[in-house]
């Protein structure tokens, strides 16, 4: 398994994920599709968050099962943080926030999320 490590724009946010990356979802749901996100989901023991949690700004909506992590400084949305549908804790992942991922060799999955 490959460490990725990832932040926002300006860097105030950083974290690392153990994860290998093949795939990616971009969901239509109302936030995604103006976020622009490429996501991809980890258990909780696979990431780190390098930077402390009260740096994190939060945003939740629709049913508020996921909470939308964002920086407070340059806005950019690295990861947010939810439960699976198996209850267990899980993290999804914005591609886009790691650098040294090639987005062009992942295959991109669309996600109806606007059905949810």
């Amino acid at each position: 398994m490959t460490t990725h490590a990832g932040s926002c724009h300006c860097g105030r946010i950083q974290f690392e994920v153990d994860a290998d990356v093949d795939k990616v979802i971009d969901c239509n749901c109302s936030m995604c599709s103006r976020r622009g996100g490429l996501l991809f989901f980890v258990p909780d023991a696979q990431m780190r968050l390098k930077t402390p949690e009260t740096d994190l700004s939060t945003y939740t909506f629709n049913k508020h099962h996921i909470r939308h992590h964002f920086c407070p400084t340059c806005g950019i949305a690295p990861f947010g943080r939810g439960a699976g549908r198996d209850g267990q804790a899980m993290w999804a992942i914005n591609a886009r926030c790691l650098p040294d991922l090639d987005l062009g060799a992942l295959t991109i999955e669309k996600v109806d999320g606007r059905r949810f």
